[in-house]
């Protein structure tokens, strides 16, 4: 009996691929045609719940359904939702101390009959703590005990013989995203609060605002209208900025020199002349409060290397560099 060859062996591997995530596509539009169900109205209960309660949410799954509960508790804490995960057989030892009746529980489940879930379970009802289950199965003992059920649709899992969670983790991983942003998006968190929760690496570069990464007082390449051309150049040649900015006799900035502006000015009375008669007027700025990534974007889209950051009055008092951009990271 020959091989099949690579040619077919490669077609039924992306044949496989494609029925796997087709079938975990469905799951989740199942998900979303619920919404317009029952679940809709047990999300919005559960969104107010937690948005009420003055501690944390506490989110508990086993297997599959923990290492889910893991990532919605991380996506909970980094959208300004105060949350961890608590694994149900710890807490049978003693982590169960960890929750108090002002916090959530989010509990998930596809059965809803997960034997380690059973004590945090009862002490939640006992404490009179929410409970919000996140389960596949209405009759289960984790749905007829929550205070609010999220049910997931009866949809086919990825898995070939049915048997390993992927639609179902699925579907958990997506209305746990659902509650993070709808929460985010109730409280008006903002892009400089996301920010502060995300302080390292490139996202916390890109989160940066002008305003802590500018170039500011001393290093600052600044003249005065009337300046003379041969002084102006030493001023930008010392401040490495590859400009220098132009400002009125009230320190207002009035234009901006660049290597553009003296290639346009080579003539012999370069020097001679002052820096008005040389500079770009109403020269393009950014604000302090931009983030980095939008300062990157801003600079780009007028193609400049530079801009400052000026005052109310339009005094300059910083200036950013896309290579201070992009040696945070920022790209």
């Amino acid at each position: 009996m020959s091989k099949p060859s690579a040619d077919s062996a490669a077609a039924t591997l992306l044949a496989t691929a494609r029925r796997a995530l087709a079938t975990e596509r469905e799951g989740l539009d199942q998900l979303l045609a619920a919404l317009d169900g029952a679940l809709g109205g047990e999300l919005a209960r559960a969104v107010n719940i937690i948005a009420a309660a003055t501690g944390r949410v506490v989110v508990s799954g086993m297997g599959k359904s923990g290492h889910i509960g893991r990532k919605i508790a991380a996506t909970l804490a980094s959208t300004g939702t105060p949350a961890l995960f608590v694994h149900p057989a710890e807490a049978s030892h003693g982590d169960l101390g960890m929750i108090t009746p002002q916090d959530v529980v989010i509990m998930l489940s596809n059965s809803g009959e997960s034997a380690e879930l059973r004590d945090m379970l009862a002490y939640s009802r006992r404490f009179s703590v929410p409970l919000i289950a996140v389960t596949g199965r209405a009759e289960g003992t984790l749905a007829r005990e929550a205070d609010v059920v999220l049910l997931m649709p009866a949809a086919a899992e990825a898995c070939p013989i049915g048997l390993a969670p992927t639609t179902s983790t699925l579907m958990q991983l997506a209305i746990g995203d659902v509650l993070a942003i709808v929460l985010l998006k109730r409280r008006g968190f903002t892009a400089e609060d996301f920010s502060a929760f995300h302080p390292g690496g490139k996202l916390g570069a890109q989160l940066k605002l002008v305003s802590d990464i500018m170039q500011r007082g001393a290093a600052l390449p600044l003249v005065q209208e009337t300046t003379d051309m041969s002084e102006a150049l030493v001023v930008m040649t010392a401040k490495s900025l590859g400009c220098v900015g132009v400002v009125d006799g009230r320190g207002k900035l009035t234009g901006i020199i660049t290597d553009g502006d003296l290639r346009r000015h080579m003539t012999t009375g370069l020097l001679g002349q002052q820096a008005s008669a040389v500079m770009t007027a109403n020269p393009k700025t950014i604000s302090g409060s931009d983030l980095a990534i939008e300062a990157l974007d801003k600079l780009n889209r007028a193609k400049i290397t530079a801009a400052f950051i000026v005052d109310d009055a339009g005094r300059p008092e910083g200036l950013i560099h896309i290579h201070d951009l992009l040696r945070l990271g920022v790209s």
